[in-house]
């Protein structure tokens, strides 16, 4: 009892000095049982972990999807999304918010990541709305509002990482995570609407687009939704196919 009091009050020095989080745990269990037991059984523990959690199958999943955002933001996925939705919302009040929680929703959908798709928006929208003059408020908090939608909206990494350490069917835990995706897009889409009703000078209105440019813009995204298509539809036919099988 007292060696996990003095871990944990270690771990939490570690950490205000602003240490990684990660390094912190990792250097006092490392200490800690090479306290306990000895130091070459906790440097061969530590050895086996790493090795073990590197050759995991279900986590192999994890950087792939960071990586598939990654391609798809270098090649401009990001920014034809985020200008199909402009097309669309653009002309209201708050329109660029809009936009950019509606693009924040469909990257997720091939990303997986709450952090790289809130890092990538906010490189896509930011400028537009200070160019229109959006209250940074209202900026920011459509970026990070909208970033968090990658952990509901499939390929969700946190759904991933749940689904193993709960032995659940991860197939049927992205299936389940598109409905509250959508309403938590919507819901977002109502706040915004709020906030400018009540101060439209926080999200002036943009210009309005003509039909032909609208067709224009949802042609530009028709891989990302093919890309979606693929990556969840693979997902689920994998898992659903020995149910078939067998029955």
């Amino acid at each position: 009892m007292t060696e996990a009091l003095i871990g944990f009050g270690a771990v939490l020095v570690l950490a205000f000095m602003r240490m990684p989080l990660g390094v912190a745990l990792g250097l006092v269990g490392v200490i800690g049982f090479s306290h306990l037991a000895s130091f070459r059984a906790a440097i061969s523990s530590a050895a086996r972990l790493v090795i073990d959690s590197g050759q995991s199958y279900g986590l192999s999943v994890v950087p792939l999807f960071i990586l598939m955002g990654l391609m798809v933001e270098r090649g401009g996925m990001a920014k034809e999304l985020y200008r199909a939705a402009y097309v669309f919302l653009g002309h209201r009040r708050g329109g660029l918010a809009m936009s950019t929680i509606c693009a924040c929703g469909m990257f997720s959908a091939i990303c997986g990541s709450s952090l790289a798709t809130a890092a990538t928006m906010s490189k896509v929208s930011m400028p537009e709305m200070r160019r229109y003059k959006y209250a940074d408020s209202l900026a920011t908090a459509s970026i990070a509002a909208g970033g968090t939608l990658g952990i509901l909206i499939p390929p969700s990494v946190i759904l991933v990482i749940y689904g193993l350490l709960t032995e659940a069917s991860v197939g049927k835990l992205f299936i389940a995570g598109v409905l509250p995706g959508i309403v938590g897009v919507l819901f977002h889409l109502a706040a915004v609407m709020f906030v400018v009703s009540r101060n439209p000078e926080a999200g002036p209105a943009g210009g309005r687009t003509g039909w032909g440019d609208r067709l224009l813009a949802l042609r530009d995204v028709w891989a990302t939704l093919g890309l979606f298509i693929f990556v969840i539809g693979g997902i689920y036919v994998t898992t659903q196919l020995p149910y078939f099988c067998c029955h």
